[in-house]
Formats: C-alpha cells, structure tokens, sequence
C-alpha cells in the first residue's frame, strides 16, 4: 500500500519551524538532563553483494542525523551504537552517564527487523520503573508501523511510540513531553501521561498504542503523515553525530566514552551526507515518491561545502555518498549544488580537490547533464550510481534506452567519471538472447564495454510502501516458504528470488550468480590492470577484487536457495502482511499503513 500524502499545499513544514524547535528544546534542555542512547539494528545475514564491506564501513547517516539532531537541542548525553560494529550490544545492560538511559532509540530498515524486535525485547528486561521510553524509528517504522508493536502475551516487548517520519517529528514529541513532565518524573511516564490525555494527536508522523492491557497493545493510533522540512539547509549540522558513536566492541554494555574523532576515519572512512530528496519519477515498485509526497528538497552548494570541509577537517574524512534519491532530478538545482562545491576553497586549497563524492542519478537526468559533466568532476565527483533498471526499457521506462545508456557511460568516462550500473533482474527477462539486447548478460556485457566499473543486479521484490506491493502479494506471486523454509525479513534484499511467477524461479536465482560471476572475475580484474594508466582505470581493478569478495558470501549464503528452488516445495502467500493489531487514525479514519486482511491459500 502506497502512503498517502498530506493535503496539497499542506506537505511541508513553514521556513524556520525546524531551527526553532531545536532553539526551543535548547532552552529548556538543562532542566531536564536526559540521557540518550540510538541503536542502528543491523541483520550480518545481509552481507553480501552489492553492499559488502561499505555496510560497516559507512556509518548510517539516518542515526547520526537523529544523534546531530539531539546534541543541536541540547542534549549533549547521548550515544549511538551501531549493531554493524556492536553485535553483541544489550539494552538491559546499557549504561550512560552512571544511569539507565532514559530514552532508548532503535532504527532500523525493514531488512533488519529480527535483531530490531531482539533489541526491543532485550530492553524490556529492564524493570518497569526504571525502563526508557522506547522510541522505533527508520524505514521499518515509517512503511510498517505496527511490526515494532506486540498483542502477543507470549511476546509482549514493544516500542512505546513510533516515529514514521523525520528529526522534526522526534523533537516535536520531546517538546510535548518535556511540556508535561514533572520534576525528576521518568520521562516514559511523562509519555504515558500525554498519549492518554490526547496531547500526541496533533504531532503528525507518529504511531503508538492505545489501552494496553499489560503490556500489550490492542489499539495502535496514527497520527498521519509528517510535514516535511523544505530547506534542507535548516537540517542540524552532521559532525556532531560522529562524536557520539560508540566503538566497536565484543561486550554487551557500552564504554566510558564515545568514538575518539582520531578514529572516525578508519572505521567509517565514507561518509554518507545529505544533498537532496525526491524524484521526477513515480515507479510502481518504489517507495520513494509517496514518502517524500512528491516534494524535492535539496540543500544548497555552500552548505553542501561547509559540511563537507568541516568533516575533513575535524575527522579527516574525504569519501563521500549522498544519501539522495535522484541527484540530476532538477538541472538547476544541480548545477547550483556542483558550482558551489567546484567553488569552494578548504585552506588555500581547491575543495574540489581535497574531496571525493559520489551519488545516485538515472539515465535520463545525465544525458540533461552531459554538457556539464566536466563541472561535476571539477567539483569532486568520481562516481555515479546509475538506475538503469533495464538497458530496453522493458521493466519500466525512465528515459533510458541501449544508445543513450552507452552514450551516458561514454561521456561519464570521458569526464573522468566512473559509471556504476544498478540493475533489475525479473521474470520476463532471459539469461541470454541472440540478436537482441534483452537478456541480463546481453546487458551486462553492454555495460562492461561501455566502461562500467561496478555492477548491482538485484531481483524485483516487493517494497512496502510502493504502489505495487499489495498487487504482488494477491496475485500469487510471494513465497510463503520454500522447502520448508520460511523467507524471513532480511531475504526481501533482492539477492533472494522470493517473489516470482517463472515457472522455474531456481533460474532466476542462478541467473544473478551468473551475471555477477561474469562480471566479477580473475580474468576482468587482469585486464583492468593492464589498463590501469590512470586514477580511472584504477577504480574498476579496485572494483573487481571488491566483487569478486562480496561473491563469495553471496554465493555461500544464497546457492542453498537455489537448490531449494529447484526442488521444494513452494508455499505462495494470497495477501500482504497485516497488522495483527486495530490501527486507526486519530481522526477515527483508516490508519495510512492499513491492508485488509487476504485469507491464506490452504
């Protein structure tokens, strides 16, 4: 089920709500002395191509948003443990400050829901009295509210409240809650207090539960979709949240103190900073439009910059990633973002220079590009990820197609620009055919001569929250189980074949193998060092011995899939998951994340 946007004209936030809040929160702050701790949930079964090794070496620029965002507000006791470094990490033993935290802050993606539910859990083994008030966040909470939620007596660990949208929403909760609560009151009773008297109904983007029975809830209410910040430039600034992350460690309770900033770099050396939101394009199998309610926002290049010098400076950082959806969806916007960063000087010297970044584009929006990609180096980018989905278009249409893909990748090549391909693999499309384009390898080959230096190809699977999600479900086509095996929350990656309506799904799980075999392998990596006479040519020899790792674990975690494909049995679910749990929106109306019930096939 696609979210449902707010009103039109009513989607965003007014110009300054954002900076005011915090300023407002600052004021009052000291009164209050809040410890805070902020767990990443993080399932290891993900590791895995295209992913491997930058999933623990990027620290999650979503926690660290919300720690920044925290520390800006004044509360400067707060810690961010990632379970991407910390897998042994337990609430119930957490400590901060001398004392039990008193909020404890999960995010997590709905990849990662089991060790989300087990941190949930384990910080319900804390007693009652002395519990923080436990707050999910993320893309689980956002698309699927209700799984961070229990009714189950044999179960009943659940989240007090959770936030479906962004920083604003959080510390507009914590200003009604800090509005109502008592001196030396436990802020989770504060909570209590105002969700039953009503006082959360006006915050959009939160969801939390209605007459518990002991413990359990029987009712979660919606408070409808967010306001979004328009500005991106009022976000809080993002090097504080390095100084709160906790380091690696084997224990299962938290150190004295936080990361030291000499640190940063060698355990996160890319760092995934904020550039825009949004995208052009409404792709049925995407979640991206409706949760953004078709806004772009976008921070300016001058912010970009001071953010960008200011890591380097304090924690030596020179890798970047924009967490963005469609960098080149708006030409003017782009142009302003790449001229401010080419611009730039960081002490005496070109930032340009100093910094290397990368981000997410289409076709489409580079071939709009192409006569200023020369700028777009100049400004320090070295790499785009490009969604070409399907060279032929046939998947779905973005402005792409076999000519204008190599001409992208000729011109990206030309400026000195690596092009980093994503593909999708599904049903209709073969491994291999002759006197056309159509097949994944035909593709892959494409891609490879036209001077591509990675691949992804991934398998459509269904995204909730994407206008296709419930269509897939009732027609048939997701696995219930497979010889006995039930697909679990961290296979829905699209490395798993777990939606599919070929009569031989075990194929289309081998295809991915193949397709990243033929592309990631000894003999390509030879021939990129050969031709490795530039910085250029160096990046896809680099590449290479990254994939052919990552295959590795690909290959070990999903060839037993295969051979479950190929000869179990397949059990199919006739609905989308659902709420165990009533949910309605405050207003009485239906709850913006709720499916109706699809008996199971027998």
């Amino acid at each position: 089920m696609e979210l449902t946007c707010r009103e039109r004209g009513d989607e965003l936030l007014k110009s300054g709500e954002l900076v005011g809040i915090r300023r407002r929160l600052r004021a009052v702050a000291p009164g209050h002395d809040l410890t805070t701790v902020i767990a990443c949930a993080f399932d290891h079964r993900t590791r895995m191509l295209p992913f491997i090794l930058t999933d623990t070496r990027m620290a999650p620029a979503g926690v660290r948003a919300i720690g920044a965002a925290m520390v800006d507000s004044g509360f400067e006791k707060t810690r961010i443990v990632l379970q991407q470094w910390n897998r042994h990490f337990r609430p119930s033993q957490m400590q901060l400050d001398g004392r039990i935290p008193d909020l404890f802050m999960v995010s997590s993606m709905g990849l990662h829901l089991e060790p989300c539910r087990e941190l949930i859990r384990d910080a319900w083994r804390i007693d009652p009295a002395q519990r923080p008030l436990i707050i999910a966040g993320g893309s689980l909470s956002i698309y699927q509210p209700y799984r961070v939620f229990s009714n189950d007596p044999a179960d009943p660990a659940s989240a007090d409240v959770a936030v479906t949208g962004e920083e604003y929403v959080l510390l507009s909760l914590l200003e009604v809650l800090l509005a109502v609560r008592a001196r030396g009151e436990p802020i989770r009773s504060a909570f209590l207090r105002a969700r039953d008297s009503g006082a959360l109904e006006g915050i959009p983007g939160l969801v939390y539960a209605q007459g518990d029975r002991g413990g359990l809830a029987e009712e979660l209410e919606d408070t409808g979709a967010q306001r979004l910040v328009a500005d991106l430039d009022e976000l809080p600034d993002p090097v504080p949240g390095y100084r709160l992350l906790e380091a690696p460690s084997r224990g299962a309770t938290l150190g004295l103190a936080a990361l030291p900033a000499n640190r940063v770099r060698k355990l996160s050396p890319i760092s995934c900073i904020v550039m825009t939101f949004g995208c052009r394009f409404s792709c049925p199998y995407c979640p991206t439009p409706a949760y953004n309610q078709r806004q772009y926002r976008f921070k300016s290049g001058g912010r970009i910059a001071e953010e960008m010098g200011r890591l380097h400076k304090e924690y030596g950082l020179r890798y970047f990633f924009a967490a963005d959806d469609n960098f080149f969806n708006s030409q003017e916007r782009a142009l302003d973002i790449v001229e401010g960063l080419a611009g730039a000087n960081f002490e005496g010297k070109s930032l340009g220079r100093r910094i290397r970044w990368s981000a997410e584009v289409t076709v489409h929006g580079t071939l709009q590009m192409k006569d200023h990609l020369p700028l777009v180096r100049r400004s320090g980018c070295r790499a785009l990820w490009l969604g070409v989905e399907d060279m032929t278009a046939a998947l779905i249409q973005k402005g792409q197609s076999v000519d204008k893909t190599t001409e992208v990748f000729r011109s990206l090549r030309e400026a000195g620009i690596c092009p980093m391909p994503m593909l999708m693999h599904h049903d209709a499309q073969p491994l291999y055919t002759r006197h056309s384009h159509y097949g994944l390898l035909n593709q892959v080959r494409l891609l490879r001569k036209a001077g591509a230096a990675s691949l992804q190809v991934l398998m459509m699977t269904p995204a909730a929250g994407s206008k296709l999600y419930e269509q897939t479900f009732t027609s048939g086509q997701v696995f219930e189980s497979v010889a006995g095996r039930p697909v679990l929350p961290h296979m829905l990656d699209g490395n798993y074949v777990i939606a599919s309506s070929h009569p031989h799904p075990w194929r289309k799980q081998l295809n991915l193998l193949i397709a990243y075999a033929y592309f990631y392998n000894p003999l390509w990596l030879v021939v990129a060092l050969l031709r490795s006479g530039s910085n250029l040519a160096l990046k896809p020899a680099g590449m290479q011995v990254v994939g052919m790792l990552g295959l590795v674990h690909t290959v070990r975690r999903t060839l037993g899939w295969v051979v479950r494909l190929g000869f179990g049995r397949i059990r199919r679910l006739a609905g989308p998951p659902i709420s165990p749990i009533p949910m309605r929106h405050v207003d009485d109306g239906p709850a913006r994340q709720e499916l109706v019930q699809v008996d199971s096939p027998d």
